[in-house]
């Protein structure tokens, strides 16, 4: 690691430590050169798979920032705090790469979202399953309520 006050080709780690649940390290370093202390962040790059869309065929990157959408949308005036959301995410995030896969389906990410969004939140489970589903009519919607209220 290249030192960023002096440029020095090689710095000494001080300390290690695990932070964020063990998904991250942060290492204290020093420069051997001009003796400047300075912090680094250590994390896995995981990539997310492809996400093929159902109704053209097209194949577009995962995009994080359409799945908080959504969940905003779904969790809108719900009693679900903002740590929360973000755990949601990670979880389906780590869900959807656990499929090993290099391309996924729109549709398994819409389950998967579902599956996650019904553990922390019923409402919002309707809500966003109503969009993805595109109920027809009031008993496609009563349905899947009544479903809810079978488990």
């Amino acid at each position: 690691m290249h030192c960023p006050y002096c440029s020095f080709s090689d710095t000494k780690v001080i300390d290690s430590r695990l932070i964020a649940e063990g998904q991250q390290i942060r290492r204290r370093r020093e420069c051997p050169e001009c003796n400047e202390r300075f912090t680094t962040f250590e994390t896995a790059e995981l990539l997310m798979p492809r996400v093929i869309k159902q109704k053209n065929n097209t194949r577009e990157p995962f995009d994080e920032q359409k799945l908080r959408e959504g969940l905003y949308r779904a969790l809108e005036k719900r009693p679900v705090g903002e740590e929360e959301i973000e755990t949601l995410i990670e979880d389906i995030k780590k869900d959807i790469r656990s499929s090993g896969e290099r391309e996924i389906p729109s549709r398994l990410v819409g389950e998967v979202v579902m599956q996650n969004l019904r553990k922390i939140d019923e409402v919002a489970f309707i809500r966003f399953a109503s969009v993805y589903r595109r109920f027809e009519d009031i008993t496609e919607f009563s349905e899947e309520v009544e479903k809810l209220s079978n488990d």
